[in-house]
């Protein structure tokens, strides 16, 4: 394991957190679109994780400690992509809506913005705990530099 691991641990959770805060607020930004540029109502986006090289978790433990012998780089997470949640949402009964169907009702996007405040928060503490892993690790860093001194 390198030195400057947990950094690059850390830094490619900082770009993953900030990437799903980014379609969090745009998911809130649309959650009353009921027309897009394909003519239909919002589909609300996911980000979708995956770890990042290495092996497992217990394997680079592992390998750290000296158990296996195989020491595999870790690699923190990456993006492995943005999907469209592809659940409808819900009709609302509103005829003088230029979006209402024959029947008076209008199809709103599928985005609950108390669960999109709430996945915020999530992201927004997972982004400030990377931020506190970063600055731990470099203050070590500092500590073990002054030591050589």
């Amino acid at each position: 394991m390198g030195i400057f691991d947990s950094l690059d641990i850390s830094a490619s959770g900082l770009s993953a957190e900030r990437l799903r805060m980014d379609v969090t607020s745009e998911n809130l930004a649309n959650a009353q679109t009921t027309r897009g540029a394909n003519g239909q109502p919002y589909q609300r986006q996911e980000v979708v994780l995956q770890q990042a090289g290495g092996g497992s978790f217990g394997a680079t433990l592992a390998g750290v400690m000296g158990g296996s012998g195989s020491e595999t780089a870790p690699g923190g997470v990456e993006v492995a992509g943005i999907v469209q949640d592809a659940t409808q949402g819900q009709l609302v009964y509103d005829p003088g809506h230029p979006d209402a169907n024959a029947q008076g009702y209008v199809r709103m996007p599928n985005v609950e913005p108390v669960e999109e405040m709430t996945d915020l928060i999530t992201e927004s503490r997972t982004y400030e705990a990377n931020v506190t892993a970063m600055s731990t690790a470099k203050s070590m860093y500092t500590k073990s530099l002054d030591i050589l001194r």
